[in-house]
């Protein structure tokens, strides 16, 4: 891409990505920046882990579920729940393994614009309809002493270009919020990047909960934008969350494949 055309995308994305991270859309990682900006209640919440589901039988093919679903060529890209983790809490507005159409997830994007008015709010739908949108999945993930909670997002555009441009903006966004950077992801290192929010402070009171350290991590593969989420009590195990993401972009190199 020429730097003459690359310029007015670049604007298109930033201007998108602006209304995203500040206003919010869907999940942890979409919404990272509101949570970080607003300074929302970080303490760890009382949440009831999805209950792992049934092996699946020849009398009910349904039933095997607890790594996740994998009935749609989108849910095939999403993790399935690996060695160690269960099926987390839903993902705000949406359950824990879920799943939004082309129509349905770009109607979600252009409700994050709802700060503008006018002339303002047509133009930014405009930039969301050539973002190209998909279709969008989304799983959480919890380990089994319920000590870490991730949530993962992934994002198909028809544009590669796009994608990385999303991805470039999202990293341009956490530089200027001087957010603390997190661990590399092995063999991945030019197409992800990890963040990690503010330290938690311990709670004056003793009756509050433990604060959570959370973390943000972007990656991209081809047309495919994964946006991570994670959450958990000190010590907070930003490895293992790396660890996640990885075979996360793994499994979308060879989707199917249980990892």
């Amino acid at each position: 891409m020429s730097e003459k055309t690359g310029a007015p995308k670049r604007r298109l994305l930033k201007n998108v990505l602006t209304a995203v991270l500040v206003l919010g859309a869907v999940g942890g990682g979409v919404a990272y920046t509101a949570v970080t900006v607003d300074g929302a209640d970080r303490t760890a919440p009382t949440v009831k882990w999805a209950a792992p589901l049934a092996t699946a039988t020849p009398a009910d093919p349904a039933a095997g579920l607890a790594k996740g679903r994998a009935s749609t060529p989108l849910s095939k890209l999403l993790l399935p729940v690996p060695a160690g983790y269960e099926l987390g809490a839903d993902v705000a507005g949406y359950g824990n393994d879920d799943e939004l159409a082309a129509e349905e997830a770009t109607a979600l994007f252009k409700r994050t614009g709802k700060g503008f008015y006018g002339k303002k709010r047509r133009e930014y739908e405009k930039e969301v309809d050539r973002l190209g949108i998909q279709g969008m999945a989304m799983r959480s993930y919890a380990t089994e002493d319920s000590d870490l909670h991730v949530e993962m997002l992934v994002l198909r555009m028809k544009d590669k270009k796009m994608v990385r441009g999303f991805f470039e903006v999202r990293k341009d966004m956490a530089e200027v919020l001087k957010l603390r950077k997190g661990p590399k992801i092995k063999d991945h290192a030019q197409n992800s990047a990890c963040y990690l929010g503010p330290k938690p402070v311990d709670p004056e009171d003793e009756d509050k909960s433990a604060p959570l350290q959370d973390m943000v991590c972007w990656a991209y593969d081809g047309e495919v934008l994964v946006s991570v989420m994670a959450a958990g009590a000190e010590p907070f195990d930003k490895k293992a969350v790396a660890e996640l993401v990885g075979k996360q972009l793994r499994h979308i190199e060879s989707p199917g494949e249980y990892v």
